[in-house]
């Protein structure tokens, strides 16, 4: 965790250690598993996997960026945003990200980078409208927990055995499907290569879900302890997740991918209260900023 006043989380520190331990294990099971399966692909298998893992770390906040269709600002651009986080740096004591804006009606915002040096801090033009400035002030802490407490980069890493495991499920299958394999010994290392990545994608999969539901949750502690505002992102939240009805179909499909990333997930009208969501309920999180506002009443002279 980097170093900052954000409010230190063992339980986080554990959870991204065990996740990255796991996951660095079935990464390399399922390198290992795949090159004894296709042994004519052995040299490339371990070569993409590698790649993957490399590119992934390397280009974590471009591709992010990307994603969303965002771009860095300058505070002569934006000095409002920029002011905001100028101050909850100095507040938090930590190096100030770069700051970016995605031009998209979704309200959202989002952290993305492989360190807090290399780290962005990046809101929708659709949040800015929507949230009063005490309110994007909170949102803006909790973004900025991410990047002190590095969760961002382990989800980036984390989610390599996941996209390997993807895309090597996806080739098998085509495979499989277009005879390339002329012999009972072709098929079978194909059936087991389509095996092995499934089971490491459906692992890979639940265990960054678990990760994500409870970094979030860290995250509005830290941001709301940082700000002494809890209620500032209650509303926040509440306003977030209440816009997104309104936004459509096409334009939440679009942005599904960058969902852990999110301060909310870009959905509608559906309940998060599974273990495939990204993000701990809403109800969930209004009822620990409550807890939290009510503690710092108690606190307070």
């Amino acid at each position: 965790m980097a170093r900052s006043r954000f409010l230190k989380d063992t339980g986080l520190t554990v959870r991204m250690t065990t996740v990255m331990f796991l996951l660095g294990g079935l990464f390399v099971a399922l390198i290992v598993g795949l090159m004894y399966a296709l042994p004519s692909y052995a040299f490339f298998i371990g070569l993409a996997g590698i790649g993957i893992a490399g590119w992934q770390w390397w280009n974590s906040d471009k591709a992010a960026m990307r994603a969303m269709r965002a771009y860095e600002v300058t505070p002569e651009e934006y000095p409002e945003l920029h002011g905001t986080i100028d101050r909850l740096c100095a507040l938090a004591e930590m190096p100030k990200p770069r700051v970016g804006i995605s031009e998209l009606d979704i309200p959202n915002a989002f952290a993305t980078g492989r360190s807090p040096d290399r780290a962005v801090v990046c809101v929708t033009t659709g949040i800015m409208g929507k949230l009063t400035p005490e309110e994007l002030e909170a949102v803006l802490a909790h973004e900025l927990s991410h990047v002190a407490h590095r969760d961002v980069l382990v989800m980036t890493v984390a989610a390599s055995a996941g996209i390997v495991a993807g895309m090597m499920a996806r080739g098998a299958q085509y495979g499989a499907l277009f005879g390339r394999s002329r012999s009972k010994e072709g098929a079978i290392g194909l059936v087991g290569a389509l095996v092995i990545s499934l089971v490491v994608y459906a692992i890979s999969f639940f265990l960054l879900r678990l990760l994500s539901r409870y970094r979030e949750l860290c995250a509005d502690r830290a941001g709301a302890y940082l700000t002494m505002k809890p209620a500032a992102l209650a509303t926040a939240l509440q306003k977030i997740s209440g816009e997104m009805a309104a936004i459509p179909q096409r334009d939440l499909r679009a942005s599904k991918a960058m969902n852990a990333f999110f301060i909310a997930p870009a959905i509608s009208g559906a309940s998060l209260k599974t273990l495939t969501s990204t993000h701990p309920s809403l109800e969930q999180r209004l009822e620990q900023l409550a807890r939290i506002e009510a503690e710092l009443g108690r606190t307070q002279p």
